[in-house]
């Protein structure tokens, strides 16, 4: 059973910095693409920033600059490192990740983050 984990969300202050994990278990293939995404109060589910099994990233125009997405595929974990934080930030966060040949795609439970003005 795969099973994803995110953890590091929290309360901070505009401007602050928030690391998020997402922790994959229970996969012999590993993952081609793993991504974060956030659903905000009252809004849909948007992506934020994915990285592909060799390294290459992507992130939401809304982010950019300021959320760096990384991976160590050694310790299947994945980071969201969240500078510059606003307060159009406050979301659960959610980590995504499609597996190797099977294609599956699973979901973490979330992690709230919330950025006070």
């Amino acid at each position: 059973q795969v099973q994803l984990v995110e953890s590091g969300g929290g309360l901070v202050q505009t401007g602050g910095s928030l690391r998020l994990s997402c922790a994959a278990s229970g996969s012999i293939f590993g993952f081609n693409v793993v991504g974060w995404y956030r659903q905000g109060p009252g809004k849909e589910r948007e992506w934020v920033a994915h990285i592909i099994k060799r390294g290459t990233t992507n992130t939401a125009d809304s982010v950019k600059g300021r959320f760096t997405i990384s991976g160590d595929n050694a310790k299947n974990t994945w980071y969201l490192q969240m500078n510059s934080l606003k307060p159009e930030d406050t979301a659960v966060y959610y980590c995504n990740a499609v597996e190797n040949l099977s294609g599956r795609e699973y979901w973490g439970q979330g992690t709230q983050v919330a950025v006070s003005s």
